[in-house]
């Protein structure tokens, strides 16, 4: 074999590297939801099933011993960084942290394909976060290891919005004729972006509430439209949450203002409350990707329609599953 691995090793599914390196998503990047079909997400789920039972029959098990994991987060993150790192670790891997990219030499005018490039040389593959749309795409264009996207700016959360499917399907038992109403920051919001999308390979009916300054973005709605998936604006809660079988929660992304009396105005737009809650169904779903900021007050966590702590556990069986499944180990 060379010593300079050609650049299409990337995506080559049949490479002769030994025991079970021949999946379909074996060295295959994780950039946006539109790479997914229907079936390749009933693949997901399925090995993230098989890791949720792993884990809770043996906690860990060597299925990546050996390989590496580079977490590359331009900006702060808590879940995403910690859920990807408790991933490759229950699956006996190792991890490289990179959470202060300010201080590394990036801040040296190092560019993104020249740090791809290096932390490839010791990972196996990469975590990216990054705060500009197209980020993940670029580094793949550069990387011969697979690149998984957890965050460009206010692009996409591919990751994120397979964990959300995966929760509604496993707390729901279904996703097929549900109502998925969608509340808060939908401007700046990519993990609802993401969401939506991916809900459009479903039968399911989609409603956004959101002050009119934070509307889903028009690209989104006419994607969602194409697809022919129902879908309605509002700009309160009330008209559509005793019909909602989940309840997608997220915070004003205060970030993502260039004018914070625009932030002000519109922070405490929608609170769920206790009260709020006596007007939804019994059985129905509250999930949130957190961080929150006040949106859903804490007296709230009490109640089992709550699902958003149970949603960052399903997470943990979705990144494992990914990455399992891009290293050949699937």
């Amino acid at each position: 074999m060379a010593l300079h691995t050609p650049r299409t090793i990337k995506h080559s599914p049949h490479l002769p590297f030994g025991d079970r390196q021949d999946g379909p998503w074996y060295g295959r990047d994780i950039l946006s939801v539109k790479q997914f079909t229907r079936s390749d997400l009933d693949y997901i789920f399925g090995v993230a099933a098989e890791m949720e039972e792993m884990v809770r029959r043996v906690g860990s098990f060597d299925l990546l011993k050996g390989k590496i994991l580079a977490n590359l987060f331009y900006e702060p993150s808590t879940r995403t960084s910690s859920s990807f790192t408790a991933a490759m670790e229950r699956l006996g891997g190792s991890v490289i942290p990179i959470n202060e990219v300010r201080y590394s030499s990036v801040s040296k005018g190092e560019s993104l394909p020249d740090t791809i490039r290096t932390l490839e040389a010791y990972a196996d593959v990469i975590v990216l976060r990054h705060p500009e749309v197209g980020s993940a795409e670029l580094a793949a264009k550069y990387a011969r290891k697979p690149i998984i996207n957890a965050g460009d700016g206010i692009g996409e959360h591919p990751t994120q919005a397979l964990l959300d499917l995966f929760t509604i399907q496993q707390e729901m038992g279904k996703i097929n004729g549900l109502t998925v109403t969608m509340v808060g920051d939908l401007k700046y919001g990519r993990t609802v972006h993401s969401l939506a999308r991916l809900l459009t390979l479903y039968d399911v009916r989609i409603n956004y509430v959101s002050p009119d300054i934070l509307r889903m973005p028009a690209h989104i709605l006419e994607e969602v439209q194409a697809a022919g998936t129902p879908q309605a604006e509002y700009d309160s809660l009330f008209p559509v949450i005793s019909e909602s079988d989940v309840l997608y929660v997220t915070r004003v992304q205060k970030e993502r203002f260039t004018d914070e009396s625009e932030y002000e105005k519109v922070k405490d737009a929608y609170i769920i409350t206790p009260e709020t809650m006596q007007s939804a169904q019994e059985e129905m779903i509250v999930m949130h990707p957190l961080p929150r900021v006040g949106e859903i007050s804490m007296e709230v966590d009490d109640d089992p329609r709550a699902a958003y702590f149970r949603q960052m556990e399903y997470g943990l069986y979705v990144r494992m599953a990914l990455l399992a499944m891009v290293l050949g180990k699937s």
